[in-house]
């Protein structure tokens, strides 16, 4: 008899039971029906959706609440979220996010991949700051080993990081303007951010799935001359950063459209687990890099941008003043590189350089066993955490001895943040659920991980 394969979302409902009964639970056994499931699914998120009542059905539209379906095909929800709105006129009564619509199963896959055969998969989670998740998936997998890259590949690292940072923040800062009616501002970020990815291309020969980070250092060097591009960029972007504060902080629209929405206090912020610029836009200094410094962070001159005013503009705000904290970064790391090797020379963890695997026997049955039967980690259970663009990123690994993950789970910013839509959506008009998500920033493809 063919197995039958369900498909799992993820559906944040608040207050919900910790353990739920056997009414509650969906088992789909070999007789079970998809449509079964759909309909069981939907049932809970329509009796969360209304409280009580299981149906959408009414006689009078007009003397009832509406229940409208925003997503999981709708531009603005940057991804294929789903969000469930109950409205008494155009004023959000309950809001119920849908998560699971680009599930494509990481953490179960990396189950089945080795160490080295996960980074690329990375690339695919917050997609818009690739870099930033293979040095991510990098530092996991060395802390797993207990191995230390080399201090070049460290900077190198750095580096690629806080240009990641600019890259994922200009994509949030034009799609919201954008949301909310300010075309111009979005066409300005996506030409900075093509910028970027030309300056990618020449890093890794790669503009969007970079997969740049090895086990034990990076996949190569970064030449002088790319170097001084990166500086002139960086000296360039400043003034078209200038721009888009001017023309959006003094933009009555604008403002009228963020302050005040999506409100979610410090408390609220850090019992809903919030982390990255929406966290720290409800006033909660937190900051990875700061707190639990990494790679060169340590050595870096950088302000953690903390808002007080909790609403999206206070979200917009952080990430504006974080990409000149970047660029403060940027400079100071290309004022001082580290001169030394890119990749550390470990022939039990990491893959041997090509021209040593092509001239010596040696490095080639080392890089035979990496690339066939993974790296080994010795048994333990390891969690390691960056400060990513859009909060902190971590991967928890329960190593077994072999060159495949017994487990490994991903803490994923944007599923995390994505908890606090409904407390900041319910009152506020349905036109404000664009903002609202806008100033959270999520990305499904981590969150559905």
């Amino acid at each position: 008899m063919p197995k039958i394969r369900s498909t799992k979302r993820c559906i944040f409902v608040p207050n919900y039971p910790a353990n739920p009964t056997m009414s509650d639970t969906i088992h789909l056994g070999p007789l079970a029906t998809l449509e079964r499931v759909r309909t069981l699914r939907q049932e809970k998120i329509y009796n969360e959706l209304l409280d009580r009542d299981t149906t959408v059905l009414f006689e009078d539209p007009l003397e009832n609440d509406m229940v409208l379906n925003m997503g999981p095909q709708h531009p603005a929800t940057h991804g294929v979220l789903r969000v469930l709105l109950r409205l008494d006129g155009e004023t959000v009564v309950k809001c119920v996010p849908e998560l699971g619509y680009l599930h494509r199963g990481y953490e179960k896959l990396a189950e089945e991949c080795t160490y080295v055969e996960f980074i690329p998969h990375t690339d695919r989670l917050d997609y818009l700051a690739p870099m930033s998740n293979n040095v991510a998936i990098a530092l996991a997998i060395e802390n797993a080993m207990g191995i230390e890259a080399p201090p070049r590949a460290q900077w190198i690292r750095t580096l690629v990081c806080e240009l990641a940072r600019i890259s994922s923040h200009l994509l949030a800062t034009g799609a919201t303007a954008m949301d909310v009616g300010a075309l111009t501002v979005f066409l300005w970020t996506f030409a900075e951010r093509e910028k970027l990815y030309d300056i990618f291309e020449l890093i890794c020969g790669a503009r969007f799935t970079t997969s740049y980070t090895r086990i034990g250092g990076v996949a190569n060097d970064i030449p002088d001359w790319v170097l001084r591009k990166i500086r002139q960029w960086a000296d360039e972007f400043i003034l078209q950063l200038e721009d888009v504060e001017n023309i959006l902080g003094r933009n009555r629209i604008f403002i009228d459209r963020m302050a005040g929405i999506g409100y979610c206090p410090a408390d609220k912020a850090i019992a809903f687990g919030l982390t990255g610029p929406v966290l720290r836009a409800s006033g909660v200094s937190r900051d990875l890099r700061r707190d639990q410094p990494y790679l060169l962070y340590d050595q870096l001159e950088f302000d953690v941008i903390v808002e007080n005013d909790c609403d999206c503009y206070a979200r917009f705000m952080v990430r504006l003043r974080e990409m000149r904290e970047s660029i403060r970064m940027i400079h100071q790391l290309l004022d001082k590189p580290i001169p030394g090797e890119v990749k550390l020379n470990d022939p039990v963890h990491v893959t041997p350089r090509k021209y040593e695997v092509y001239t010596k026997m040696e490095e080639l049955i080392a890089d035979f066993m990496i690339i066939n039967f993974g790296p080994p980690a010795p048994p333990g259970e390891t969690y390691t955490a960056i400060e990513s663009p859009k909060g902190e990123l971590g991967f928890f690994i329960v190593a077994d001895g072999t060159g495949y993950p017994w487990k490994l789970k991903i803490r994923s910013p944007s599923a995390a943040n994505l908890q606090a839509m409904p407390y900041m959506a319910e009152g506020s008009m349905v036109a404000d659920i664009v903002a609202i998500i806008g100033g959270i920033d999520p990305v499904m493809g981590e969150a559905d991980k």
